[in-house]
């Protein structure tokens, strides 16, 4: 069988289940579109909050990233999975609690104001669409290859299926169709990691592999990896960059983990307080599955592709386009892998030409430039067929890639038609609409959002996982502070709040629109996107903090300068935090 018709028939089927599910599990109310009727056991919301939270940017970008840079982009895990432990350890007990459907019914009720409630509705708008142009991103680059389409072509088909599987089923189908492909996803990325872990280290454990001796050098693999790719004018694989940097971006990424909107609402269909924690728990376990694996995987292939254009080693000559592995010709016809022969000699010339220290070298080798352009996103779906596994093996990690984008498309689509249904048209707009025309509202406006998306996902800001990183710094600059405030400060009010959202908001948005372009539209920054333009060095993806230290500052600031909320919503923020039942301090 060839591998088309193999890619077809496992993508195909894993279609086919998601779609089923969807119709087993469609919401019937408004209860089961937003919340799952709040009747989903905490091991499956575990399992269904992993494989919402570990999207195309985990799956198919973050290894990349890694392959890319090496120890410099770990800060994606580090900040990644530090910001889901202070979502389950700081908010979301607490947020279940409240007993809300949406992160900003919480901010409306908490702050008494519709004003502040319609501008988080607008900060989870942007903060969501944003992440979902990652996603889209991500589906496109899959299918591309996969189906053998143009990448604009494989991200409508995306948002075909997102639309029928999402809009169908809302929270209640997303939840069971998010478990299986959690499945589908975990199994994907972790067997092609074990049959390359084999190959290169002997080992069977990726991450164990990762520091294991490479087998046909006889050296440690990451000594192995250093020393090819210095050797070729890169920074080592292992080295680090700008302290600074890597400190506000990690933070960054967690902070907005924390603040992101269709995670929290994960946390939100389950039937008790206790669970929330559980289901906190038990997503730490089946994300550090992946997320264990992904530093082998970006270091391993790495080595591969080296290895692939320079069979003789570096030193040597490097392979002819002519004789040019299969897996090349097969990602040229998507456009994300480029071949530009600089200098006439046929030759794959691969190294890093912006390197002054490596110039003279390459001119000596007669090199005119780097001649290979890959795009990051490929890495770990191409990885398979670098290492030459098995038909099955490629189809399998097709379904998996697939899997991730459309598991946290379908999340974030949730948020925003939540939002646009339950916060703006039935609390504030129509407050005497039914049941039947809100959901239908909420079904019209998730489609609405999925052609935004996809239309965003044509061009997006940068890479997968790099678009999703704007997102969280959005996310950590407008959404968590006012969360962590209202939940534990009792002297912040509406006015402070609202002022500090914006605040956050517009600042962040500013600083991104600058360097990425306004609303990320190509060809409309003010400046070119480059290091030396960054104030004080600090580039658009690690803005979050700063955006909100803003917004911490402006609510406090305004708050002080106005009255103090009402007693009874400091009552609502004390027994928010007070476990159910608590007695006051005996004293002995």
């Amino acid at each position: 069988m060839d591998q088309y018709t193999l890619n077809l028939l496992i993508v195909g089927a894993s279609f086919a289940l998601y779609i089923g599910i969807a119709v087993w599990a469609r919401a019937g109310s408004t209860a089961e579109f937003y919340a799952a009727n709040r009747g989903v056991n905490p091991v499956l919301n575990g399992m269904a909050t992993a494989a919402d939270w570990m999207s195309a940017a985990s799956f198919i970008s973050m290894a990349g990233l890694i392959a890319g840079v090496g120890y410099g982009n770990s800060t994606y895990l580090m900040g990644w999975t530090g910001g889901y432990v202070l979502l389950a350890l700081l908010l979301a007990p607490y947020l279940r609690k409240f007993g809300k459907y949406t992160v900003p019914q919480f901010i409306g009720d908490r702050f008494y104001s519709q004003g502040a409630r319609l501008v988080a509705v607008i900060c989870l708008i942007i903060v969501s669409v944003t992440y979902v142009i990652g996603q889209m991103t991500g589906a496109g680059v899959a299918f591309s290859r996969f189906l053998e389409v143009e990448v604009s072509t494989g991200l409508w088909i995306a948002s075909a299926v997102v639309f029928v599987y999402a809009v169908l089923g809302g929270m209640k189908g997303i939840t069971y169709t998010q478990v299986a492909q959690y499945v589908v996803l975990i199994v994907a990325y972790t067997i092609p990691a074990i049959f390359i872990s084999l190959q290169l280290t002997g080992n069977p454990i990726p991450p164990l592999g990762l520091f294991s001796t490479h087998t046909e050098s006889g050296v440690p693999l990451l000594q192995k990896l250093d020393q090819v790719v210095t050797d070729l004018g890169f920074n080592a694989y292992t080295g680090q960059g700008s302290m600074l940097n890597m400190t506000l971006f990690t933070l960054s990424l967690m902070i907005g983990t924390a603040g992101l909107p269709h995670v929290i609402i994960r946390f939100f269909t389950v039937p008790r307080v206790a669970d929330a924690r559980w289901s906190a728990g038990w997503a730490l376990v089946f994300i550090a599955l992946l997320y264990l694996t992904a530093p082998a995987v970006g270091a391993m292939a790495r080595l591969n592709i080296i290895d692939t254009i320079f069979p003789g080693g570096v030193e040597q000559p490097a392979v002819s386009y002519e004789q040019r592995p299969d897996w090349m010709r097969n990602w040229e016809v998507t456009g994300l892998l480029k071949y530009e022969d600089k200098n006439s000699d046929g030759l794959i010339q691969y190294y890093n030409d912006a390197a002054p220290g490596f110039t003279a070298q390459a001119t000596e080798r007669g090199w005119a430039g780097n001649e290979l352009t890959i795009n990051n996103d490929i890495l770990v779906l191409a990885n398979p067929e670098i290492a030459q596994l098995p038909g099955w093996v490629i189809a399998l990690i097709a379904a998996g890639g697939l899997a991730a984008a459309l598991s946290t498309a379908a999340g974030l689509l949730l948020a925003i038609s939540s939002s646009v249904s339950h916060d703006l048209i039935k609390d504030w707009l129509v407050p005497g609409i039914s049941e039947k025309s809100e959901l239908m509202v909420a079904r019209v406006s998730m489609a609405g959002a999925i052609l935004v998306a996809t239309l965003l996902g044509l061009n997006p800001p940068g890479f997968a996982a790099q678009t999703v990183a704007l997102a969280f710094g959005l996310a950590a600059a407008s959404i968590f502070p006012v969360l962590m405030m209202g939940i534990f400060s009792k002297r912040v009010n509406s006015a402070g709040a609202t002022v500090g959202m914006l605040v956050g908001l517009i600042v962040t948005c500013l600083y991104l629109f600058t360097y990425l372009g306004w609303f990320f539209i190509p060809g409309t920054n003010m400046m070119e996107n480059i290091p030396a333009n960054y104030l004080f060095g600090i580039p658009p993806t690690a803005f979050g903090p700063i955006g909100a230290l803003l917004n911490f500052a402006a609510a406090y600031a305004v708050s002080a300068m106005t009255a103090a909320p009402p007693r009874h919503i400091q009552e609502l923020v004390e027994s928010i935090r007070v476990p159910r039942g608590a007695g006051g301090a005996i004293g002995h």
